[in-house]
């Protein structure tokens, strides 16, 4: 048996403890063959007394699995995206660690071409069962990529033009930056401006384009509607010429990330004007620095965790594991102290 010192308990001792051959236990823990109940739970007895389980790798190996999923990021360089990232990558763990699989994450730089060399790596190679997508844009080639790998792949937001990819995200893909504006108005802000993401990001064209509604709705024209890249840097250039400039200024200024809207206070500091006092600040994410400024970040907070738990949930559905879907909440509006009344 496992007598030796140190050794690991092998098959081959469940199936002696368990008065069968090492076929019936492979083919219990593998799913595969017809073993009757009593069997099944003598081996599962014996297996449990070893604190035996079967190697995760030859199980894969044998059902031509990898037991993986694949996720490519663009090499962090802004505070942001590390941050919010990792929020994501933490949700997708607790739901595929415990259903069995590894997360193999890819860092490059943001190439087209780049992309597609690390999916078809892990295609040809059948390093993944599958994959998670995220930052969906215009023009988006990878989704007619996977489907040419036969990878399985599921977006963690909303593709372009309604293609079919699988894929998750709040309902409207916009939600939260409406609310606010709502929050904004109902403080008696009329100069508000928005400062958010690239227009070829899906997702930062979404918000924007909610923020330009719910501002028509409201019968009020913006002071400026900016697409910017998601860096604190952009953000705090472009505040400092709405605040510098000789036009209406803002009283309120919506950005498309926490850490933007860290920046935008800080450039606002500069020309002397108080936060709120003289001009509220809402960011987007809900990221935890958020709640140790000073003043504390209003922010339209979207749970990265339960995002990335949801995506996590879909993928391993498509690929034949017993799950339940879970749904992706709305984001909503944190009320802290960088938004107040508009300064008379």
């Amino acid at each position: 048996m496992t007598d030796a010192p140190g050794r690991r308990p092998t098959i081959a001792d469940v199936a002696a403890l368990a008065g069968v051959s090492r076929a019936a236990v492979s083919k219990v823990f593998n799913g595969t063959g017809r073993i009757s109940a009593p069997t099944a739970a003598r081996i599962h007895d014996a297996a449990r007394k070893l604190n035996w389980t079967p190697s995760t790798a030859a199980v894969a190996l044998r059902r031509s699995r990898s037991r993986t999923v694949g996720l490519v990021l663009n090499r962090p360089g802004a505070l942001e995206i590390g941050a919010t990232s990792s929020l994501l990558i933490s949700g997708l763990e607790s739901v595929l660690a415990p259903a069995g699989y590894g997360l193999l994450l890819y860092l490059i730089d943001r190439t087209p071409e780049d992309e597609a060399r690390a999916y078809r790596a892990m295609a040809d190679e059948r390093r993944v069962d599958g994959v998670i997508l995220t930052d969906s844009r215009y023009g988006d080639g990878r989704f007619a990529l996977m489907r040419s790998l036969g990878l399985p792949a599921v977006l963690i937001g909303t593709p372009d033009e309604g293609d079919p990819v699988p894929h998750l995200d709040s309902n409207p893909p916009g939600a939260g930056i409406d609310d606010a504006v709502g929050h904004l108005v109902d403080l008696g802000h009329e100069r508000i401006a928005y400062i958010g993401g690239p227009d070829d990001r899906v997702q930062a064209r979404e918000r924007r384009l909610m923020f330009e509604a719910a501002m028509a709705s409201a019968r009020l024209r913006p002071i400026a509607s900016m697409a910017v890249p998601y860096s604190p840097e952009h953000a705090a250039e472009r505040t400092a010429a709405l605040l510098d400039g000789t036009a209406a200024q803002p009283t309120a200024i919506i950005y498309g990330s926490d850490p933007m809207a860290i920046a935008g206070i800080s450039a606002a500091r500069a020309r002397g004007l108080a936060v709120p006092t003289d001009l509220s600040v809402i960011g987007f994410d809900g990221l935890p620095i958020g709640a140790w400024i000073d003043p504390s970040l209003t922010t339209v907070q979207r749970d990265a965790v339960q995002r990335g738990r949801a995506v996590a949930t879909k993928l391993l559905e498509i690929l034949g594991e017993a799950v339940v879907v879970q749904e992706i909440s709305r984001p909503h509006l944190l009320v802290r102290g960088s938004t107040g009344p508009a300064p008379r």
